[in-house]
């Protein structure tokens, strides 16, 4: 099972989660892919991740981009998962205190207030040091405008890395790492 975490102010309708959902479904593993959409408040959005990770019949492997590898990280590490980081957000409590206020979902245009304590419940899930860098993949491109790529790879030090040059914070060369993020997560043979 892959449980696919999106970033701030996106959802299951983003380009990398349709990509994702679609080839594991043209590979016959649609049943195996989750997206919902995460609510602002982190505490939330854990009650939502741990519900599912509960529910799933064998460990599944956490995919998370931008504030989504920010969760999974904290997941991964609370419940010894697997995870692939997409540009991830290491810092999310202290990047994400600029757009306090009023936010625009990305995908449904509903707007949202991101509060100072949206902020402490980030905080409160900062991950401690890795204890088994294994488990952990992290995609990065150089070119994101929003994150800067170099926390990701000093925090995730020791961990599997693909490092590309250029791209934006997107992740611009998603769809060539499709199968192989299936493949990380076992439910495909390489």
């Amino acid at each position: 099972m892959i449980l696919y975490l999106h970033g701030f102010r996106s959802g299951p309708e983003s380009w990398k989660a349709r990509s994702l959902g679609a080839r594991m479904t043209a590979q016959g593993l649609g049943d195996a892919f989750w997206c919902a959409q995460l609510p602002v408040s982190a505490r939330d959005t854990m009650a939502l991740i741990e519900d599912q990770i509960r529910h799933c019949a064998a460990p599944p492997t956490l995919v998370g981009s931008s504030l989504g590898g920010y969760y999974a990280t904290h997941l991964a590490e609370k419940h010894g998962l697997k995870a692939v980081l997409v540009n991830p957000s290491v810092l999310a409590p202290l990047s994400l205190s600029a757009y306090l206020g009023t936010q625009t979902h990305l995908y449904t245009g509903a707007t949202f207030e991101l509060t100072a304590q949206h902020i402490d419940e980030l905080r409160a899930l900062e991950p401690p040091a890795l204890t088994h860098p294994e488990r952990y993949w992290l995609l990065v491109e150089t070119g994101d405008e929003v994150l800067d790529h170099r926390h990701a790879l000093s925090r995730y030090a020791g961990c599997r890395q693909t490092v590309l040059e250029g791209g934006d914070h997107s992740f611009t060369r998603w769809d060539d790492y499709l199968d192989p993020i299936i493949e990380f997560a076992g439910l495909l043979s390489s």
